[in-house]
């Protein structure tokens, strides 16, 4: 069971009502949630590939800079020369399809319109920071290589204080 005061401080960050929230994936230095875990079918059953999802609107923010900066592309092109990068982003994919399939089990969801399918762009492509980045948080350093490297360009985006 997830904590009211969790639910509370990701609808302030969402400015709406979280959905099918599972956990807290991963904390902010701050306290606050800034990822948390979606069951795998929305409340109104619709299927949602989105494990791990971003709150924090710092955070969001801060990427949504970089995916404007062309830095998708360019992450998209080494996976395309680098064969040890494309290689450690696929397995990134499996972990988050393994990490999903858990979860559909743990809370009795059968979901095969999304089999196969993570986010984000894996394993080809790269399409949202936010997702990789939420990856990296949720799953720890070292799954995800791009998850990897938004974070270490997004700096201390908590600094200043919680963000709601």
């Amino acid at each position: 069971m997830i904590d009211p005061q969790d639910i509370a401080a990701v609808e302030a960050q969402l400015g709406r009502e979280p959905r099918a929230i599972h956990e807290v994936g991963h904390r902010c230095p701050c306290g606050n949630p800034d990822v948390v875990t979606t069951e795998p079918r929305l409340p109104n059953g619709t299927p949602f590939p989105t494990t791990y999802y971003l709150t924090c609107p710092r955070a969001a923010s801060r990427i949504g800079t970089l995916e404007g900066s062309g830095l998708m592309k360019e992450m998209q092109d080494r996976l395309g020369e680098d064969p040890e990068l494309a290689a450690a982003y696929r397995a990134a994919h499996e972990r988050y399809l393994a990490a999903r399939a858990a979860l559909a089990e743990e809370v009795g969801q059968d979901v095969p319109e999304i089999e196969g399918i993570s986010a984000g762009g894996m394993p080809d492509r790269v399409k949202c920071l936010h997702v990789l980045a939420g990856q990296a948080l949720a799953q720890g350093r070292g799954v995800n290589p791009l998850g990897d490297e938004v974070l270490d360009l997004l700096g201390s985006w908590w600094e200043s204080g919680p963000c709601v």
